[in-house]
């Protein structure tokens, strides 16, 4: 996109300060005066816009004015992925603007929660995109259905008034942001329960090793209390 430039005003002023110092000092009733103003009005306007030109460069060559920094989204170098981080802070974002327009304190505290719940779940299939599968029903109907029930609490709410119709939107939201707060954790718990599955049969083949070698049962307790010294004795 092309930017218009601005020119430089210094000059004019210069030219209208050499006007004015020249009728002070000289009278302007011949002709031959106007024409020597003219003349040094062109010498003085030419030499201080190129210096207000000078000003803007450094040697001799344009200097660009500074951009502003563009910000990059983070990338994965898994576009799949990269969408849902970018879903996720999307909303993340719009969860959070909810929580500030709605005076509630209860369905504030829900709208909290589905934002750290939300977020650690984001966060873990980030650590392990693997799991990406795991939430897309998440991402592609829970998510935005819930975004879609709070913006409707919102808008009843911005009404401010009581009505059959928007007290009857304000309850069944109410009613549903405990289901729905449970449903995202449930979801978060999900995430884990492959490393649940493999930690629980390292457990067991490690309990099975352990027996074969006669490690496991009472050999394994270690004396947790020191022996009692008859020699020492507590007097109160």
């Amino acid at each position: 996109m092309e930017t218009s430039k601005r020119k430089p005003v210094a000059p004019f002023y210069a030219v209208a300060v050499l006007w004015l110092a020249y009728g002070l000092l000289f009278p302007l009733y011949a002709p031959v005066h106007y024409i020597l103003l003219a003349a040094a009005s062109g010498v003085v306007f030419f030499a201080v816009n190129a210096v207000c030109k000078n000003a803007g460069t450094v040697g001799g060559t344009e200097q660009a004015a500074p951009k502003a920094a563009e910000k990059k989204e983070e990338t994965t170098g898994n576009a799949e992925l990269d969408k849902m981080l970018k879903d996720g802070r999307l909303a993340i974002s719009e969860m959070k603007r909810l929580d500030d327009n709605i005076a509630d304190e209860g369905i504030s505290a829900d709208i909290v929660r589905l934002e750290q719940v939300s977020q650690k779940i984001f966060d873990e299939v980030k650590r392990d995109p693997k799991k990406l599968p795991q939430i897309r029903r998440f991402m592609d109907y829970y998510l935005p259905t819930t975004l879609k029930l709070l913006n409707a609490y919102d808008r009843a709410s911005a009404a401010g008034i009581s009505g059959e119709n928007v007290d009857a939107t304000k309850a069944k939201v109410e009613g549903m942001m405990r289901t729905i707060v449970a449903a995202f954790e449930k979801q978060l718990d999900a995430l884990y329960g492959a490393e649940a599955l493999d930690i629980s049969t390292d457990i067991t083949v490690l309990e099975q090793m352990m027996a074969r070698e006669g490690l496991a049962g009472d050999q394994l307790k270690a004396e947790t209390l020191p022996k009692e010294d008859p020699d020492i004795k507590l007097e109160l």
